[in-house]
């Protein structure tokens, strides 16, 4: 779940088994379907057929923390409680399912534990490995010329899209400043089943836009390594000053 607003913290939110294991919509395509939102301290969770669900940011300290496990390593989420764990299992008509919150106080994943060529300083709540997620409008427009039915910039997930650029010209930033906000670039993203999930109905076809995506956006050989045979869509950026970004705001390239 993707959101940001002051309190409210983008990808701290995270969907587990009674096992804590993390759920994603690789497992569970529709969770796409569930729309989070923020208001007045509360997370607000919809979905269609269901009755709108606000849970407070700040759980109570008797709530219980969970040790989960995330791309196969260990941190901990505070159990948001019973009725929003009943809403999502109902939802999605599953095994019971859990929601955990991650709080500053908890411990972040090390980055470099998942792609080794992130900083020793690079840390992450429950995003794959990464805070930031950037693509550009244009990466999107040049897959969608390839592709008999088109896609939306939410099957790929980004916490930013930026538009005005040429295709792919994200791959090559390295530092960028967005408002006030200084990002490093790290790695490209490889692309996984998740992509092939439409977003409006929940329904994952596991071919398309990867398939397309593996014709023309495969890494070079001697990267192969590090992505494997995952196509490469969007850039990876880690955050190494903190502020405020808004939309419509201009993406400068740093001077190293």
């Amino acid at each position: 779940m993707g959101l940001q607003s002051g309190e409210m913290r983008d990808r701290f939110w995270l969907v587990v088994k009674e096992d804590g294991h993390m759920v994603t919509a690789r497992q569970e395509p529709r969770l796409v379907l569930i729309s989070p939102g923020c208001e007045n301290g509360y997370l607000t969770l919809s979905a269609q057929g269901m009755k709108k669900l606000c849970l407070p940011v700040k759980l109570p300290r008797k709530n219980p923390v969970q040790n989960c496990r995330v791309f196969g390593l260990d941190i901990q989420g505070r159990d948001c409680g019973d009725e929003v764990a009943q809403w999502i299992t109902t939802f999605l008509n599953s095994e019971p399912y859990r929601l955990v919150h991650f709080e500053p106080s908890m411990v972040p994943r090390k980055s470099k534990d998942v792609i080794n060529l992130f900083r020793t300083t690079d840390e992450v709540a429950y995003p794959d490995c990464s805070p930031l997620l950037i693509i550009s409008e244009a990466s999107l427009d040049d897959l969608n010329t390839r592709l008999e039915k088109k896609v939306k910039m939410q099957n790929f997930r980004p916490n930013i899209f930026v538009s005005d650029c040429s295709a792919f010209e994200e791959d090559s930033w390295e530092g960028i400043l967005i408002g006030d906000v200084e990002m490093k670039g790290t790695v490209r993203c490889g692309r996984c089943i998740l992509t092939t999930v439409d977003p409006d109905t929940g329904v994952m076809d596991r071919k398309e836009p990867l398939e397309t995506l593996k014709s023309y956006r495969l890494c070079d050989p001697s990267e192969r390594h590090i992505y494997k045979s995952s196509p490469l869509f969007g850039k990876h950026f880690a955050v190494d000053k903190t502020g405020t970004i808004q939309v419509g705001d201009p993406v400068y390239k740093m001077i190293e």
